[in-house]
């Protein structure tokens, strides 16, 4: 198939320091990634395997997974957003065209994509994957559900005082969801979902007292920090496509959904779409249109079930710790310490993780 990625700007230039936005990848997504050669182009010193988790409830309650005892090598893998970037982008050189699309219009068989400077595109196929503000989506009529959470997350990383093992931690904080993830070396990404004003104030932080205020959100687990970059936040917003496909068009990523990062499964459903969207087309007949309708179907319903699994337990958990009453304190704390004493049910959520 002849491809073209067709996008507003190329990645800004790799930083020496680290990137403040990484993400956890699922083993299966890192498979997918070494299938495509991408892998192999970030720096193995900056890529970090997750040996275990602990995630902490707003008492003495505690979940604890751990690569061992589920007999896999790792959990998960940490990556910084600029070198995975720079990783997909370096085959891309000859096939990718930077300009701002004007329009789109769909024919029983072409779809054509406009840009601001006059050009045209022809394909048999867009496939949207750009954003949750997406073009594609809009332009293909194509409406979806946007909920702001209220939250923005709070990004930075520091070098701290105890080494992380390879552990991540994550601490719900009724509401508020905390998460510290290993980088190289004796440091950690920080990612604090915070009510929004509480999220503005705490980025204003000067260094050392947003590492005191990181520390005792923490308990200490980790020692005394210091700041690596400078905080940033982003808003945290949930939204849901009607549909993933239409004539000619098929939706990936966060045009399609987008769920709150305290499980950090955003990108994990993107490359799963992108995976799935791929063996549809690789498995078609030679002959057979790829913007078929029919065809793109195949894929919607291959990523139905589980995008609504993951977006309803992510959004059912936020909920849940967010709540102030007794009673959803004394469920949720109680549903942490059962669910860590049961081998079967942590066997199966690990499992799906890591797909």
């Amino acid at each position: 198939m002849s491809v073209l990625l067709v996008a507003q700007q190329r990645p800004a230039p790799i930083g020496s320091g680290f990137d403040a936005r990484v993400y956890a990848l699922s083993p299966g997504n890192v498979a997918f990634l070494k299938a495509i050669g991408a892998w192999q182009a970030i720096p193995e010193d900056r890529l970090v395997p997750v040996h275990a988790m602990r995630i902490h409830g707003d008492d003495a309650s505690r979940l604890d997974f751990d690569a061992y005892s589920a007999g896999v090598p790792q959990l998960a893998w940490i990556v910084e957003d600029a070198l995975l970037q720079d990783a997909l982008w370096r085959d891309l050189e000859a096939d990718v065209l930077v300009a701002q699309c004007g329009g789109l219009s769909i024919d029983e068989d072409w779809a054509t994509l406009g840009m601001h400077d006059g050009g045209r595109i022809g394909a048999k196929l867009i496939v949207g994957a750009d954003g949750a503000h997406s073009f594609v989506r809009r332009q293909a009529g194509i409406g979806a559900t946007d909920r702001d959470y209220g939250q923005s997350a709070v990004v930075a990383n520091f070098a701290c005082g105890k080494p992380h093992g390879n552990v991540a931690y994550q601490w719900f904080q009724r509401g508020a969801v905390l998460a510290l993830l290993p980088l190289p070396g004796n440091h950690v990404s920080m990612v604090w979902s915070l009510p929004t004003e509480q999220a503005r104030s705490t980025g204003a932080l000067e260094g050392e007292a947003l590492c005191r205020a990181v520390e005792v959100a923490a308990g200490g687990v980790l020692g005394e920090l210091e700041t690596v970059t400078a905080p940033r936040s982003y808003p945290l917003r949930r939204l849901a496509a009607e549909r993933l496909v239409a004539p000619r068009v098929a939706l990936a990523g966060d045009a399609g959904h987008v769920v709150h990062p305290l499980a950090g499964q955003g990108l994990n459903l993107g490359l799963q779409d992108a995976r799935t969207l791929a063996a549809v087309l690789h498995s078609r007949e030679p002959q057979r249109d790829p913007g078929e309708l029919r065809l793109l179907r195949r894929y919607e319903r291959g990523r139905a079930e589980p995008i609504l699994a993951m977006d309803t337990m992510v959004d059912s958990l936020f909920r849940l710790f967010g709540a102030e009453d007794r009673f959803a304190a004394r469920l949720r704390n109680a549903g942490l310490n059962l669910t860590d004493r049961l081998p079967v049910v942590k066997s199966m959520l690990m499992r799906q993780a890591m797909t």
